[in-house]
């Protein structure tokens, strides 16, 4: 509890964030229609004095006050969350005039109120922590400077997310001591992430009519080497900075055929691998390309990579990092996934995941966000940013 917070005050901080994440719910935001949210996160922004904005695209840059009150510098804390969602599933429902139907509801919940909605753990209830945090402490008397972006495109392709931009456009995001990503990870602090790449193998045969396989060769039947290999493939363990990461290779999408009676002249097959922190892109694509020549049993194919993300540093050793987890006692385990700690670590920033998002329900039908998780997010954020020690 922070000092000061009463029981009352802890719940009516609960009570706000619960409602704040069900109204953002509510805006649909599925990445490349994100700009009803970012107008509505802009348009709250607004009514803050504390802060300055900034937009980028459709990513909101939100600063506090540079600097403390006596003026001595301060150093700079990051809080990052995009607004996008994936999008919406079937039994979810749908959207009329813009709005979900059925819309976002609460439930009773084993940790407060169950707050179910699209994104609800993905991250807008990061998003709601973020605004709250903005809206109830001063800023002015923190003993760091404190920066919040809300962007977009972040469940899109590396190249379209609007971070990128942002980054470009605003130096002094390069300056931050340490970003925190609010991607979903139950208030525990997740350090670095796994790399991603995509590759899609095209198998090349010849068509024929299927009474008469031996006229052709059937390129479904060429990939079967491969698709074995990587059944077969165990993920392997990876140890950085004292953190256990796993690397593995996935076939994720095949299409191939033109009919029912005709030998298939080609079997498309896209490739997912995730690599562990430490391992460049390059030396990434060179393993990827040499697994999938190595296990092709000498068919003939075509490779194209459609998309590599970096992976992301482990920065257990940043002081600020130490300091908050001196502070919160949150746990600390490994991001098995791709996240934008990757980027902001290419722009020579420091950070970690840490939101009060649920992981298991991210990308979910029927998601949900617990009321409790989020007021315990926020509760480590303030008692971080308010450290009278620091």
């Amino acid at each position: 509890m922070l000092r000061g917070e009463g029981d009352g005050a802890g719940a009516e901080i609960r009570e706000a964030l619960a409602a704040l994440t069900l109204e953002l719910c509510a805006i649909p935001s599925v990445t490349g229609d994100e700009a009803a949210c970012t107008a509505w996160i802009a348009a709250r922004l607004a009514k803050n004095p504390q802060i300055t904005v900034e937009q980028v695209g459709l990513t909101l840059l939100a600063r506090g006050p540079v600097g403390a009150a006596d003026g001595r510098a301060r150093p700079l804390v990051l809080l990052a969350g995009h607004t996008d969602t994936v999008p919406l599933k079937s039994s979810d429902g749908g959207v009329v005039d813009g709005r979900f139907l059925p819309p976002p509801s609460r439930e009773p919940g084993p940790q407060g109120d169950r707050l179910r909605g699209l994104g609800a753990s993905d991250m807008k209830g990061g998003l709601a922590v973020m605004l709250l945090l903005g809206e109830r402490l001063d800023l002015r008397a923190l003993p760091y400077d404190v920066g919040f972006v809300y962007y977009d495109r972040e469940e899109g392709p590396w190249r379209e997310s609007g971070l990128g931009p942002a980054l470009e456009a605003a130096p002094w995001l390069r300056g931050a001591a340490l970003a925190f990503c609010l991607e979903p990870s139950d208030n525990v602090v997740q350090v670095g992430c796994v790399g991603s790449m995509h590759a899609t193998v095209t198998f090349l045969g010849r068509s024929a009519h299927s009474a008469r396989p031996w006229q052709g060769v059937n390129a479904i039947h060429a990939a079967g080497a491969l698709l074995t290999a990587l059944g077969a493939r165990a993920p392997t363990e990876v140890i950085c900075g004292g953190h256990r990461f796993r690397e593995v290779m996935s076939a994720t999408l095949a299409s191939g055929g033109t009919g029912r009676n005709v030998i298939p002249d080609r079997f498309t097959v896209n490739l997912n691998w995730r690599f562990a922190p430490g391992k460049s892109l390059d030396a990434a694509e060179a393993e990827l390309r040499a697994f999938v020549a190595s296990n092709s049993a000498g068919a003939a194919f075509e490779m194209v990579f459609t998309d590599r993300s970096p992976s992301g540093r482990v920065v257990t050793d940043n002081a600020l990092l130490q300091r908050f987890l001196a502070l919160t006692g949150a746990a600390v385990t490994a991001k098995q996934a791709w996240t934008d700690v990757a980027r902001l670590g290419l722009a020579g920033i420091d950070a970690v995941n840490l939101g009060p998002g649920i992981s298991a329900q991210a990308h979910q039908a029927g998601e949900y966000a617990e009321a409790g998780l989020l007021a315990g997010g926020y509760r480590q954020f303030a008692l971080f940013l308010t450290d009278a020690d620091a």
